[in-house]
């Protein structure tokens, strides 16, 4: 059975960290969505004006990019990429159903959210500290490259594959979730102020929405210093 493992080295470094999960194990994604469009377009005129500069959901996330040797102002963590890449037109790429969700949460709740087809994976999903030789192509890309030793990543323990680098910076091209994926796992990551009810609330928001608009099958889950791994069944 594959897991969903924290390593310790993270615990090390934020023992406050708390991450709700959401399995899908079916759903009928799509390529567009009137109804999720509405929902996602009403999310970011809520929140256009939020100040990422003095918030702290977002600073937290800052300060733990530099915490393992990763700057911010480079590499934003992703929910502060979604909060900037929205403003222009106040708008984002609808990519499927499920991406429009969760970045639907995540600007809702103002965490970090992402997901990945678990398909492509061989081993256990693992979020841990590199030693530089993981493998990752970024997505949309075709050349591999490796993270930094000392980087938080997400990865395959198979494979080596990163599903995404500086924690929450950049997703990977091989686990992309695509209309046909099927089985697929959504993280909603926490740090204070941002509480585990909150995570929790997020998670299950997150969980409800796919079920109704999506007719997933679903299953929700947490992690944290006290609960370190979880078997995926």
């Amino acid at each position: 059975m594959k897991k969903i493992i924290i390593s310790d080295e993270i615990f090390d470094l934020f023992p406050d960290f708390y991450r709700g999960i959401v399995l899908v194990k079916d759903i009928q994604n799509q390529k567009s969505n009137k109804r999720i469009r509405k929902l996602l377009k009403k999310e970011i005129e809520r929140q256009v004006a939020i100040d990422e500069s003095s918030d702290g959901r977002i600073l937290a996330w800052e300060e733990a990019h530099r915490k393992f040797g990763s700057d911010p102002d480079l590499y934003s963590p992703s929910i502060k990429s979604l909060l900037k890449n929205m403003r222009p037109n106040k708008a984002l790429p609808f990519i499927n159903s499920v991406v429009a969700l969760f970045n639907h949460i995540s600007l809702k709740y103002v965490v970090p959210c992402g997901g990945d087809d678990l398909a492509p994976v061989q081993g256990n999903l693992v979020l841990g500290i590199s030693d530089g030789t993981e493998k990752f192509i970024p997505l949309g890309g075709e050349l591999e490259e490796n993270p930094f030793p000392g980087e938080v990543i997400y990865y395959d323990d198979v494979t080596k594959n990163v599903l995404c680098r500086r924690w929450n910076w950049r997703n990977g091209d091989i686990t992309k979730i695509e209309v046909d994926s099927k089985k697929i796992v959504i993280n909603i990551d926490c740090l204070p102020p941002v509480t585990p009810d909150m995570g929790n609330e997020a998670r299950d928001d997150l969980a409800a929405l796919l079920k109704q608009h999506c007719n997933a099958e679903v299953e929700t889950l947490y992690l944290d210093s006290t609960n370190r791994e979880i078997g995926l069944s």
